[in-house]
């Protein structure tokens, strides 16, 4: 299973934001940022949202928004959820 090891941030564009996207077997994925206009970005908490293949995804059993004010461990938590889809 990938874990938040497994993820590469690279500047996100708009300001001082980084973001690293993954893609899992199942055909979801998962965007993580961490910024100053992210929720807990501005304390060094990320924020994520669940991907398909057809970009966002706010149909999951996951989530049906974004999910912000996250840990790195807690990040790892939602990446095996997301995994196990």
């Amino acid at each position: 299973m990938k874990t938040f090891d497994d993820l590469t941030f690279k500047s996100a564009g708009f300001g001082r934001s980084i973001q690293a996207i993954i893609m899992f077997e199942n055909g979801y994925g998962i965007s993580v940022v961490q910024g100053d206009h992210t929720y807990g970005g501005s304390i060094g908490l990320y924020e994520i949202a669940v991907l398909d293949k057809e970009g966002l995804n706010y149909d999951t059993p996951i989530t049906n928004d974004v999910i912000g004010y996250l840990t790195e461990p807690e990040v790892s938590d939602y990446m095996i959820k997301i995994q196990k889809l």
